[in-house]
């Protein structure tokens, strides 16, 4: 059952990376990116790695990907303008192809990866707990690589807000300045009325 679910979830995973890529409208491509990352914390609960499953899903899916939805439909993105250049830029987007499936099958190709040789994981019992494994390594011997994933993660989120502060001409913008330099006066004025009968 485990070997059906496995291929399953790779499956959905496999596709919708290709449409990620291949779709036209890019809020539709983070949609997709977001079922990738459905289908990857799938595969890491198949591999009894619950912590990361769940961080994919509450970081990337409820954090970051909101964020970045946010950006594509701030930028208001032309797609008229992206696809202009794509016939001119094939030939190197081609090479660069290449180059990445000629690394990736470098890595996975040798010895570290051989599938004869695959030995299964160790099953552990129901009080293992990985996230207790997890924060001891984390915190410990990759405490550097942690903190500096953190401030790229830091400037990832400025730099995406400072992106959708724009200036637009048309749009009337809040001035704190002169709404606290204002005066009880200037917010009311009375007006004394002379009684009329009604007739």
């Amino acid at each position: 059952m485990e070997t059906i679910l496995f291929y399953v979830f790779s499956t959905f995973m496999v596709v919708s990376a290709l449409m990620v890529i291949t779709v036209n409208n890019p809020v539709r491509a983070a949609f997709f990116l977001v079922l990738t990352f459905f289908a990857a914390a799938a595969i890491w609960l198949l591999l009894e790695a619950e912590f990361l499953a769940v961080i994919l899903i509450i970081v990337y899916v409820g954090a970051v990907m909101v964020l970045f939805l946010f950006v594509v439909m701030m930028l208001d993105v032309n797609l008229a303008e992206l696809k202009a250049g794509f016939v001119k830029n094939l030939p190197i987007a081609v090479a660069v192809a290449l180059m990445m499936f000629g690394i990736i099958y470098f890595v996975v190709g040798g010895n570290q990866f051989d599938i004869h040789n695959f030995v299964p994981p160790e099953r552990h019992g129901a009080d293992y707990s990985n996230i207790s494994e997890l924060g001891k390594v984390l915190y410990t011997e990759y405490v550097f690589a942690f903190e500096i994933a953190a401030v790229i993660l830091l400037v990832g989120i400025i730099a995406a807000i400072s992106l959708t502060l724009r200036r637009r001409p048309n749009t009337r913008h809040q001035k704190v300045e002169e709404q606290v330099a204002v005066k009880g006066e200037d917010r009311l004025r009375v007006i004394k009325l002379e009684p009329q009968e009604r007739k």
